[in-house]
């Protein structure tokens, strides 16, 4: 599963070359602060993951 936009970050570095290794590296980061937010959730008993979680 692909959370990450290759072509959308090539919009916001407007002006820059962005290397292939970027949008992987992205992916991962994206996935643990994902998985870091469940994790707060749960341990405040709730089924559902808010803004304040990330």
């Amino acid at each position: 599963m692909s959370l990450i936009v290759r072509s959308k970050i090539k919009e916001v570095c407007e002006g820059m070359n962005v290397s292939g290794g970027v949008a992987d590296a992205l992916e991962k980061k994206v996935e643990q602060i994902l998985k870091d937010a469940v994790e707060r959730a749960k341990a405040n008993k709730r089924k559902t993951v808010m803004p304040q979680d990330i």
